[in-house]
């Protein structure tokens, strides 16, 4: 398998573990804007939602884009990436898991730098716990 066989592995699963996290983090704002936030109007439901989304969006995206850092430079170390389609859906549990217990439990919240450090080292490690070795060809 060539480098650039390995890097378009890594391209496709990165959208993958984008659209996967950026799912989970959608449902748990429309979990948080039902059940678990005050809204004494219509216009703090949207409010309430479309913060939540943004937020949501935003980390999928940059996850995505560590999933690729990650993908590419596993690539260049003759390693590539396999069950993508897991390890994209792993990311996505693991988001919204983590999402529903700090907003079901608040003593589980750290603040925005410790949640996103353990996001990074989350998809970083479900990234490199799918990659093998590729077998040389003679």
């Amino acid at each position: 398998m060539e480098t650039g066989d390995r890097t378009r592995i890594a391209i496709y699963y990165a959208i993958w573990a984008t659209i996967c996290a950026a799912v989970a983090g959608l449902v748990v704002a429309l979990i948080h804007t039902w059940f678990f936030s005050y809204n004494p109007g219509r216009s703090a439901v949207i409010e309430t939602l479309f913060s939540g989304v943004v937020a949501a969006v935003g980390i999928a995206a940059a996850q995505g884009a560590l999933a690729l850092v990650t993908g590419s430079l596993l690539a260049r170390l003759g390693r590539t990436l396999q069950y993508t389609l897991l390890l994209g859906l792993l990311i996505g549990l693991f988001d919204f898991v983590m999402y529903f217990l700090q907003m079901a439990v608040p003593a589980t919240e750290f603040g925005w730098i410790p949640d996103l450090a353990i996001i990074v080292v989350a998809t970083v490690a479900i990234t490199a716990a799918g990659s093998r070795r590729v077998a040389a060809t003679v």
